[in-house]
């Protein structure tokens, strides 16, 4: 490559449970540059998921790290054109990007969801993601059924 690599952002931990990955996170729920108000959503969340799992022992920290843990896919498909024939050809993902889009999974379905506030939504999904079901869990169970399919053309791998 001709240009040099762009330096990796230093991202600072959160106020309140001092974690960089909770920062990443709101910055990917994050709208218009309100990080104040991403932040009291994903707070907000975090405590109506206590409310909702009152017998679970875990904190809720614990419990969204583990509900993003369900929802992280391992491999996806990518296009790769051979000899005038396109085929979904199964990669693994690099963990920086695992981490990315299961964040922005989460989200997305968490946004898709009917009614209520943002907050409602995040917590609803959150813990549907770490009762293995919901929108985000089924992408990611589609991901790999469409990367166990195309294995056969694992072999084009780039």
């Amino acid at each position: 490559m001709r240009k040099t690599k762009p330096k990796k952002r230093v991202i600072l931990p959160d106020p309140v449970f001092s974690e960089v990955v909770v920062t990443r996170f709101v910055n990917h729920l994050m709208f218009d540059g309100k990080k104040s108000i991403a932040f009291d959503i994903f707070y907000t969340s975090l405590e109506n998921v206590k409310a909702k799992l009152p017998n679970e022992d875990k904190q809720p920290l614990d419990i969204w790290k583990k509900a993003l843990d369900n929802i992280t896919p391992q491999v996806e498909v990518k296009s790769r054109r051979v000899g005038g024939a396109t085929f979904q050809v199964p990669i693994e993902i690099r963990p920086d990007r695992k981490e990315s889009i299961s964040m922005k999974n989460l989200i997305q379905y968490a946004r898709k969801r009917g009614g209520r506030s943002m907050a409602d939504k995040l917590a609803a999904e959150i813990v549907d993601a770490f009762n293995q079901q919901g929108g985000a869990y089924k992408r990611k169970e589609d991901m790999h059924r469409m990367a166990e399919a195309n294995r056969a053309f694992a072999h084009f791998r780039f």
